[in-house]
């Protein structure tokens, strides 16, 4: 029996020293969370820095309109009021100036004296979805109002040319003029001239459009097959401006083909997702930034963001373009004078946030779509406040006709 215990009583020393650690992976793990942890923080601090270096470009690429800004602020118990019917509505205009200065030196003509070569009202309903273009023609007769001229000194009032307004009193007196002639009020302006238009095309890589006839322009620098060409700054800058060679040569058919090609740019850019891809949109960004005189309120990077965003929203066929109803002066078939009751209703419309019916370009509008061409005007030479007046009317219902226009979902080529 004690033989049994002897043989089961354990022998020698006991073991020595510390028993066996555990595995070290949870310290090992947590050093590369940190690690990692590090590199990301950077990344992001790196990444937000870059960004902020990029807004603060792209800001500060924007030029604002003091002048003007002042200048409007001045007049501001002159100036239309916005109906109850278009609140949260926006009206922008669009300036696009014939400025001979700087890099626009290579246009011909001389420097200063500049005149707007286009002019759009672009109307965003309160409810952002829709929207309408209306392009004032250049040639029209319009009461220009007195204005504030460069050197200081006032012009009087008088009946000329709209682009005429711009020359005189820049955009202060262009934005007074279309106040008075649709009692709309403007609440914010664009101003683009012909080297910042180039650079905007181009940045979006070119815009299609439709040639149903060959054109050799070498003044417009333009030389082109007929079909479906892809017009770069330079093309796309002369194909919009050129008169004589294109068409029948009329300031009608040139309004016609710039409202094709804003058509066709909005097209693209949503096409695209230019708006949804920074790669694609940073280009555009800074050229768009780069070329462009806005009001204070429009002149932040922000703002135009909002602006960016309100568009997108925007179905390509609830974007409506069209030019003020107009025919020949009676006194100067060089000229234009606005038709009457069919431009007092558009405007009306566009001040109540309404949305605007069109037809194409060329239809006959039926019996109902409104009055005669001749109804409406005055025996004597027509006047903006003319327009201004029979504006401040309430529309009855369903006054308003069908304008002769299209929407930025219809392809021109399409229709070729």
């Amino acid at each position: 029996m004690a033989e049994d215990d002897a043989v089961d009583r354990p022998t020698g020393t006991p073991p020595t020293g510390t028993p066996p650690t555990a595995p070290r992976r949870p310290r090992r793990r947590r050093r590369w969370l940190m690690i990692t942890a590090g590199v990301v923080a950077f990344l992001l601090v790196a990444a937000g820095a870059l960004l902020w270096i990029a807004y603060r470009k792209l800001d500060g690429n924007i030029r604002t309109d003091t002048t003007t800004d002042r200048l409007l602020a001045r007049l501001e118990a002159e100036r239309p009021s916005r109906t109850a019917g278009a609140k949260g509505a926006e009206n922008i205009l669009l300036i696009g100036s014939d400025d001979r200065s700087g890099a626009n030196a290579t246009y011909g003509g001389e420097a200063g004296n500049q005149r707007s070569d286009t002019t759009i009202l672009l109307h965003l309903a309160a409810d952002r979805k829709h929207a309408t273009a209306v392009s004032v023609p250049r040639d029209v007769m319009v009461t220009v109002p007195a204005c504030e001229k460069p050197d200081g000194t006032r012009s009087k009032s008088g009946l000329m040319q709209f682009n005429w307004a711009f020359e005189i009193g820049g955009p202060a007196c262009s934005i007074r003029t279309v106040e008075q002639l649709s009692g709309i009020r403007i609440d914010h302006y664009v101003i683009l001239d012909f080297s910042g238009f180039k650079t905007v095309v181009d940045a979006i890589g070119g815009v299609e459009v439709c040639v149903p006839q060959p054109i050799h322009d070498k003044d417009a620098r333009l030389d082109l097959p007929a079909g479906r060409q892809t017009l770069h700054g330079e093309q796309a800058l002369g194909y919009v401006r050129a008169r004589e060679s294109l068409g029948d040569g009329s300031d009608t058919q040139r309004m016609g083909r710039q409202q094709q090609f804003l058509a066709a740019l909005i097209r693209k850019v949503q096409s695209q997702g230019v708006l949804l891809n920074p790669t694609k949109l940073w280009p555009v960004l800074d050229a768009a930034t780069s070329s462009i005189r806005a009001d204070s309120g429009l002149s932040s990077l922000g703002a135009l963001y909002d602006l960016t965003q309100d568009l997108r929203g925007i179905p390509s066929s609830d974007v409506v373009f069209l030019t003020a109803p107009r025919r020949a002066y009676r006194y100067d078939s060089d000229r234009d004078e606005f038709v009457q009751p069919q431009t007092t209703q558009l405007f009306t419309a566009l001040r109540d946030d309404q949305r605007i019916a069109v037809r194409p370009p060329g239809s006959t509008p039926s019996p109902t779509a409104g009055a005669s061409p001749s109804a409406g005007l005055s025996q004597g030479p027509p006047t903006g406040a003319d327009v201004a007046a029979g504006a401040s009317a309430s529309p009855t219902a369903g006054a308003s006709p069908a304008f002769e226009g299209r929407t930025a979902d219809v392809d021109a080529c399409a229709q070729h």
